[in-house]
């Protein structure tokens, strides 16, 4: 049973948001800017956002080479644009509220290696260039020949630079974003096990007793791969992904960038104090990846293992000193689902791993969708 002072002050609000990721946040972020004298409550299931958001790699990417030309087999030319032109305009704009110092961003490009055997992908440039065009302004893919002095292994023969690209610490964004909520009186609750969301939001009591109902003009449903444990309709399937640091190495890593293999289903970056990250290699085990439980997958975890020995740093000692994995969300598409499903009730999920190019837009588009009061 609630108590007076619980029941008058602390379960009553305009706007409810479900999840404490970046979309979560954002979307709490712009309906304050929007409507700055309203009560705004985020619940979280974790201590910490539990899906990706503070488990991703930290690329500012809208995708690789490969990956553009993939989409282009089951996607139109305008269908493809579209979905680069919202990446890249959430990035910007990401970087344009938060400026790139408070968000660790740094402006190192992309880069794909191209193994021997897969040259003809190269031919695609120009085209994929002349595709983006209107939204760049210029080009936006270049070969780089010049890769003896980066370390690579032998199969590796060329590089592909996406100027447009940058890395960012992904701690200092959450971080970033749970300041401005702060400042902006937005209040976050953890340890807050949502267990249904209509018609009121009921959250387990931890203690044991009867569920609390937390009562809201509004609700907002920011949990990605983990929506379909409330609404079981939508097209989400769980993508997990994998990501491992390794200690600081004694051998200075010879290239800084956010780099893109295999499709761009592997990626890797320097982080830290000469640190390497790696991650990715769902595709080797894309069944047993599409799961919303968090936990290493020995065939992904070998696989990278190898690739860091083979391909990435073939000549240096590397020890893993970090390991863990992130749940992403995807779909039949790759555009994010933003649907309203009551009056009072919307949602804004399905980010395709592309959570940190989209997350902050998302949060705009998802608050907007709600009026006040």
């Amino acid at each position: 049973m609630l108590s007076y002072w619980e029941k008058e002050y602390l379960i009553n609000y305009d706007l409810i948001i479900i999840g404490s990721g970046i979309v979560g946040m954002s979307t709490a972020i712009w309906y304050k800017e929007k409507y700055p004298n309203s009560a705004v409550l985020i619940l979280e299931r974790g201590l910490l956002p539990s899906g990706a958001s503070t488990r991703n790699a930290g690329f500012a990417c809208f995708g690789s080479l490969t990956e553009l030309i993939d989409d282009l087999k089951v996607m139109s030319e305008s269908e493809v644009r579209a979905l680069v032109k919202r990446r890249y305009d959430g990035l910007c704009a990401m970087r344009s509220y938060f400026g790139d110092n408070r968000i660790g961003y740094n402006h190192t490009g992309g880069y794909e290696l191209i193994c021997e055997g897969e040259e003809a992908i190269l031919d695609h440039i120009p085209t994929i260039n002349a595709l983006l065009r209107p939204i760049f302004m210029e080009d936006v893919f270049e070969q780089v020949d010049e890769i003896e002095d980066m370390g690579f292994g032998k199969q590796v023969v060329r590089l592909v630079k996406n100027k447009f690209e940058g890395e960012l610490e992904t701690g200092k964004y959450i971080d970033s974003l749970l300041n401005t909520c702060q400042l902006k009186d937005i209040r976050i609750i953890t340890g807050a096990d949502v267990i249904e969301v209509e018609p009121k939001v009921l959250v387990k009591d931890p203690l044991g007793g009867s569920p609390i109902a937390f009562l809201s003009k509004k609700v907002a449903v920011c949990t990605n791969a983990f929506t379909k444990r409330f609404f079981p309709e939508l097209d989400i399937d769980p993508g997990r992904g994998m990501i491992m640091v390794s200690n600081t190495l004694a051998d200075q890593i010879p290239w800084s960038g956010s780099f893109h293999y295999d499709k761009g289903f592997v990626y890797f970056r320097k982080v830290g104090q000469n640190r390497l990250l790696v991650g990715g290699g769902r595709n080797v085990d894309i069944e047993g990846e599409q799961t919303t439980l968090f936990g290493i997958n020995p065939k992904i975890k070998t696989y990278l293992q190898a690739l860091i020995h083979e391909v990435i740093l073939p000549k240096q000692e590397i020890t893993i000193e970090f390991e863990w994995s992130g749940i992403m969300a995807f779909g039949n598409t790759k555009e994010p689902i933003v649907k309203k499903i009551s009056d009072r009730l919307s949602v804004a999920v399905r980010l395709g791993g592309m959570g940190v190019a989209i997350g902050w837009e998302l949060g705009r588009s998802l608050s907007g969708s709600f009026s006040e009061g």
